[in-house]
């Protein structure tokens, strides 16, 4: 089993990016004139680097690392070029201050909105919507974050989701070891279906079935436009993928307007799902548009990030024997005093499993799920020295950070153990 980036085509990918470029790149070299008579009064100065080519930038040299068997090559030649791992560029039409320094990283993520508010690809924004918990800002955002936050938190949910996994994963065991020793199972794929009937479940309180498996078909085709090009035109896949949110919202939309009337009958009762937790809260502001909108976006974890986390954590136990038998080990001991004891799993069994967790922990560093994310400066803000100007963007690179020799010995070796030494280093 290996995971990697699907190599596109050289002309197709260029032609692409050369559009995507186009339509993208207007302020190239106002946004730099302003910025260098700012940093002379400041005293911090803008990060070294190149805006590279007119119009385009260092646009394509970045994607076109992505999708090698090194995607941190792009970041790694341009810090030892400028002996810097803080350094400024210019990616998707904007000029952009690249860091891969673990400090500037966390002074970013921890600054409020009145100096970085987050900024993503228009393609992204498109899908979203207008009322997406990622889209607003300000109380509503405060709100829609703080009730399905609590919500996640809560005792009630996670006792459903282990039992839901509990529930799931045993036929599916079962039936994988039917296939015998020999079979070939995509690990990923199961994972894929799996999270995504428990999630479903917690947010909609969509139960599996066919239409559960319907709105997982529309959900395929309207993530595969997330980072495309943003143009709306029929037959684009842009077009496609908001064409597949629409459908999905219809069902999500039938199912809030089906909850309101069993409400207004017998007044709702304790929330099952997020969307009895946004009902009840009565504001206005939350409209069937707006619970149906951010609904569909918590959606994602469970096509890429947790599933692919789970693919790749079998993979490195696979090729590393005896982490495996640490964690077979640790987690029978568990199974076994449960057992004894009469007990189910509970949620916060997870938190004896020392060894459980550092592999869980190693498995988010050397894999990179999220390679980095993006902000967008609301005025000038100087860190360590650095300038980053009012109107540039800030990509935190954290595969650079992760990978970084300085930080972690051997870096690119699966090694669960460092985690049980190294404690302050969770902090990067």
């Amino acid at each position: 089993m290996s995971v990697s980036w699907p190599a596109p085509s050289t002309c197709a990918a260029a032609g692409a990016l050369l559009a995507a470029a186009w339509l993208l790149c207007f302020r190239l070299f106002p946004a730099v004139a302003r910025p260098r008579r700012r940093a002379m009064k400041t005293g911090a100065q803008l990060p070294p680097g190149s805006f590279g080519w007119p119009v385009v930038g260092e646009t394509l040299d970045f994607v076109s690392c992505a999708y090698s068997p090194r995607p941190e090559a792009f970041v790694d030649k341009r810090r030892l070029r400028y002996g810097s791992a803080v350094f400024r560029s210019h990616l998707f039409g904007s000029a952009t201050v690249v860091t891969a320094d673990a400090e500037v990283n966390r002074f970013v993520l921890q600054s409020d909105a009145r100096s970085f508010v987050p900024w993503y690809p228009r393609s992204l924004t498109e899908l979203m919507g207008k009322s997406s918990i990622l889209v607003i800002n300000g109380s509503l955002q405060r709100r829609v974050h703080g009730l399905v936050g609590a919500f996640f938190k809560s005792p009630q949910l996670k006792a459903q989701v282990t039992a839901d996994m509990q529930r799931r994963l045993a036929p599916a065991l079962a039936a994988w070891r039917e296939q015998g020793p020999g079979a070939r199972l995509r690990i990923q794929d199961h994972a894929k279906t799996i999270v995504f009937q428990i999630l479903v479940r917690a947010l909609i309180g969509l139960e599996a079935g066919p239409e559960m498996q319907q709105l997982k078909q529309q959900f395929q085709e309207f993530i595969v436009g997330l980072m495309s090009l943003p143009i709306k035109l029929p037959g684009t896949r842009l077009y496609r993928s908001l064409q597949a949110k629409k459908r999905m919202a219809r069902v999500v939309q039938r199912i809030i307007q089906e909850k309101r009337r069993r409400r207004a009958l017998d007044g709702g009762g304790a929330p099952r799902d997020a969307i009895d937790v946004l009902m009840g809260d009565g504001s206005e502001e939350l409209t069937d548009e707006l619970i149906s909108d951010n609904m569909i976006d918590f959606m994602i974890p469970a096509e890429d990030s947790v599933p692919v986390l789970i693919t790749l954590a079998v993979k490195f136990l696979s090729e590393c024997p005896l982490a495996l038998q640490q964690l077979e080990e640790e987690n029978m001991q568990l199974k076994m005093r449960k057992t004894d004891l009469g007990e189910t799993l509970q949620w916060t069994d997870y938190m004896s499993l020392s060894f459980t967790q550092h592999v869980i922990t190693e498995t988010l560093r050397i894999g990179n799920i999220i390679s980095g994310i993006m902000r967008k400066a609301v005025r000038d803000v100087e860190v360590k020295g650095h300038l980053i100007p009012k109107g540039w963007r800030v990509f935190m690179y954290f595969r650079s950070v992760h990978l970084d020799d300085m930080l972690y010995e051997d870096p690119c070796k699966f090694n669960p153990w460092r985690w049980k030494v190294s404690i302050n280093r969770r902090r990067t």
